[in-house]
């Protein structure tokens, strides 16, 4: 079992930045590969952004490439999202998620999940 619990969320303004953290506890960290994933008010769960075991490679939706960046210290046990110039499309329940996948953005293939971290961008 791996547990992740999201932090970081609040409210910012249109044009802001905001850094998401998960901390990951329970099974080896570095033996998977990390992404986040979002959900916006009546909408489906999206892919945001993967970065392998190593942290050598990452990936992003086009909708966010760019602007956020996804990082991780195996050390710390710990995945980041730093988003930059935040949009009011950006809202959302943030997840982050823990796969033995590398490279994936289907959200099936991830096997672990936070609770999430609520983000408002306002206009």
């Amino acid at each position: 079992q791996v547990q992740l619990v999201e932090s970081g969320g609040g409210l910012v303004q249109a044009g802001g930045s905001l850094r998401l953290s998960c901390a990951a506890s329970g099974r080896t960290f570095s033996n998977y590969a990390m992404g986040w994933f979002r959900q916006a008010p009546g909408k489906e769960r999206e892919f945001v952004a993967t970065i392998s075991k190593s942290g050598e490679r990452t990936y992003y939706a086009p909708s966010v490439k760019g602007r956020f960046a996804i990082s991780r210290d195996n050390a710390k046990n710990t995945v980041y999202l730093q988003m930059n110039s935040l949009k009011p499309e950006d809202t959302a329940v943030y997840y982050c998620a823990a796969s033995s996948i590398e490279g994936t953005t289907r959200q099936s293939w991830y096997d672990y999940w936070g609770p999430g971290t609520h983000i408002t961008v306002s206009s």
